[in-house]
């Protein structure tokens, strides 16, 4: 997918009726989504991505949230609701995407042979290596751990049930000359069941852009909530600069 698949009249195909964005494939597509909508369109100014109010969710509890559950893997929890500093990362590449790992405190806390990670702290922090190592994965362009990460770390419901069919029969992206990297976070709000991640990332053409990730504490894990259409919940946003957020990046 690059800016040719843009429509000749200008609008974009993410528009068109009937075109649905799974999960899935917005995060696993989410440089050329950027590039599409936020690279300098004549007059040089970005533009931002369209809004669809009624995908637009924030996470909240569910019935299938577990607020008192202990991680799956034992990861230690904490009562605290807030994350006002940078933590102390250390980064490894999924694909071209740095994402933060700390194994035994915050997370990823079991990480498969295939380099599916799952498995993070019942904390505020926990909730942001959650969010960051989900997009990572999904970056990574490998269709095997998009199904995983569809089926294990999206919530149960009709959402889900399309990304993961979309998942199945999405083609690997392959090379892409475009990669993104964090820059920056915001803990918009936090409880012991659901959190709402802001995540605010660059391309390698220095596009700033960001995105919130409501995620819910559920089995023992941390897993996104989206909406029953299948879309990834919030939609991407431009940036002018990086004001508000709290600096964090590996690369």
């Amino acid at each position: 997918m690059s800016e040719s698949t843009q429509s000749t009249t200008g609008r974009s195909p993410f528009t068109r009726p009937g075109f649905i964005i799974s999960a899935a494939l917005v995060i696993a597509m989410i440089a050329a989504v950027v590039v599409i909508f936020f690279l300098p369109k004549g007059d040089g100014t970005a533009q931002p991505a369209p809004s669809s109010s009624s995908d637009n969710v924030s996470a909240a509890p569910t019935k299938s949230a577990d607020a008192t559950g202990k991680s799956i893997c034992g990861l230690p929890s904490t009562s605290e609701t807030a994350l006002g500093s940078t933590p102390k990362s250390t980064w490894t590449l999924i694909g071209k995407m740095a994402a933060p790992t700390d194994p035994k405190t915050f997370g990823p806390g079991v990480t498969d042979e295939d380099g599916f990670r799952s498995c993070f702290a019942h904390s505020p922090t926990g909730a942001l290596y959650a969010a960051a190592n989900l997009v990572a994965l999904g970056s990574s362009g490998d269709p095997k751990l998009n199904q995983k990460m569809t089926d294990r770390l999206l919530m149960p419901g009709p959402g889900r049930d399309i990304a993961m069919a979309d998942s199945r029969t999405m083609p690997s992206s392959g090379s892409s000359n475009t990669s993104v990297q964090f820059r920056g976070f915001v803990i918009k709000s936090y409880s012991r069941s659901a959190a709402n991640v802001d995540i605010a990332f660059q391309t390698s053409a220095g596009v700033l852009g960001h995105a919130v990730l409501p995620m819910e504490w559920a089995d023992g894990d941390w897993k996104l909530a989206i909406a029953d259409s299948g879309r990834l919940i919030n939609d991407i946003t431009a940036l002018s600069d990086l004001s508000g957020f709290i600096p964090w990046s590996g690369a």
